[in-house]
């Protein structure tokens, strides 16, 4: 599968995500998938698991991409996840094989105040 191929699925992802629409957000999926949240130290083993997981999620999501990066068969999206619009950093590492994602990692960070010690040198990012 060609990069410009690989993109445009996850532009497709992305987007069917934001828009809920959980059949859409889950074709770029292997049928054996696995997703592994590392803070939580859980794995969901296949698409139709990831699927119905996300599908009963409590909370209202929002997504803001702030970039894809990738090439052949490791991409990985930087975007902001919004739980019941409260803002967390995250990072998607997805790695494709035969043209769908057989394994993701995520990664959430929560925002903090940063310590006035450093203010010198720092410029503030929009939140």
């Amino acid at each position: 599968m060609e990069n410009q191929d690989i993109r445009t699925a996850l532009d497709r992802h992305w987007a069917a995500s934001a828009a809920g629409d959980i059949e859409a957000e889950h074709e770029i999926y292997h049928d054996d998938v696995l997703v592994e949240y590392p803070q939580s130290g859980e794995r969901i083993r296949g698409r139709h698991n990831i699927q119905a997981l996300r599908g009963h999620h409590p909370a209202k999501l929002g997504f803001t991409i702030r970039r894809i990066l990738g090439s052949g068969d490791l991409w990985i999206t930087e975007y902001v996840l919004s739980y019941n619009e409260q803002p967390t950093q995250t990072v998607s590492i997805m790695e494709f094989c035969d043209g769908k994602v057989a394994h993701e990692t995520q990664y959430f960070a929560d925002p903090f105040e940063p310590p006035a010690w450093r203010a010198q040198w720092v410029e503030h990012q929009e939140k």
